[in-house]
């Protein structure tokens, strides 16, 4: 296990250069130039000479190569730069906002756990019945439905048309519960029928016949040795998920007006604001790398068949 550990973080130092990069490039290439953003969120009107002093600043006027090299020195440092709009830290700026985005992202994982463990049971024990048929069709609209339009859905139904939830904004816990959904309504769908797939493959394995064979009912078998050895692709899949409501923060926040990150980058891309976009776009990938390497080595503490070498629990 400990050798598997350092193999996996070893390969962070080459997927950490690539997607700095990537980052630093995109932003690089996008047209405009930042020097005169700058100044035009200043409420200047840019002059040659007070063009050519921010470039100089913003080391616009160095070769791509040697820009790069001071950037990436300025993020080791923990500097991602300064907003044009707001004049703040970028850093201060993402330590603002990514509370917000992780009580999100945390409740609709939560939320699509639940769901999921609560369907795939059912349609494992009940297979081709009305259980399985109900996760089959939810499953179907689920991943079909765009989320921003089960979003304004849900604010339509349980906000103006019922009143019982807050449509937008950061409070309580009611506050929360919309955007929560909205962002697990698809995960949960997609766990759930890995879930009885894998449950189903579990069933028929010989220990669950013999656990079967000793007067266990179909339920107490699932329950106390069926569902921790068909945890696997579920966790596996946890890496995905994550980065797929990372990104779809983006929307829901912009939709429920969540103040996180994903409003945040939306607001940063409507004003032209390249710091904070390069600092959310670098900040995403580098946690979305982290979290799969994690699961990875959950992965491997499920199943040691995935390990490299080693004793597992070491």
């Amino acid at each position: 296990m400990s050798w598997y550990v350092f193999v996996r973080l070893a390969g962070l130092a080459p997927t950490a250069i690539i997607v700095t990069f990537a980052c630093f490039a995109i932003i690089q290439l996008t047209p405009g130039d930042p020097a005169v953003l700058l100044l035009q969120q200043r409420g200047l009107d840019p002059t040659p000479e007070e063009v050519a002093v921010i470039r100089d600043e913003l080391h616009l006027d160095r070769p791509f190569g040697e820009r790069y090299v001071l950037w990436l020195w300025q993020i080791c440092q923990g500097d991602l730069g300064v907003s044009f709009y707001t004049r703040q830290p970028v850093a201060t700026e993402i330590l603002q906002h990514i509370p917000a985005t992780l009580e999100l992202t945390a409740a609709a994982m939560f939320f699509s756990l639940i769901v999921a463990f609560g369907l795939g049971l059912l349609s494992a024990k009940y297979e081709n019945k009305i259980p399985d048929f109900i996760s089959r069709i939810y499953a179907l609209l689920a991943v079909s439905m765009p989320s921003y339009w089960l979003g304004l859905l849900f604010i339509y139904f349980f906000a103006v048309k019922l009143q019982l939830l807050p449509a937008v904004g950061r409070g309580g816990f009611l506050n929360l519960i919309l955007p929560a959904v909205t962002l697990g309504f698809s995960p949960a769908a997609v766990h759930a029928r890995l879930l009885r797939n894998s449950l189903l493959e579990v069933l028929s394995q010989e220990f669950m016949l013999y656990a079967r064979a000793k007067g266990l009912t179909v339920w107490q078998a699932l329950l106390h040795h069926g569902v921790l050895p068909s945890l696997a692709p579920v966790v596996t899949s946890l890496g995905t998920t994550f980065g797929y409501m990372l990104g779809g923060t983006v929307i829901i926040e912009s939709i429920f007006a969540w103040p996180g990150l994903g409003k945040m980058v939306m607001d940063a891309i409507f004003n032209r604001d390249y710091p904070v976009i390069q600092g959310y776009i670098l900040v995403m990938a580098m946690v979305y790398t982290l979290v799969n390497v994690g699961i990875d080595l959950l992965c491997v503490w499920f199943d040691p068949r995935m390990r490299l070498g080693g004793d597992l629990r070491k």
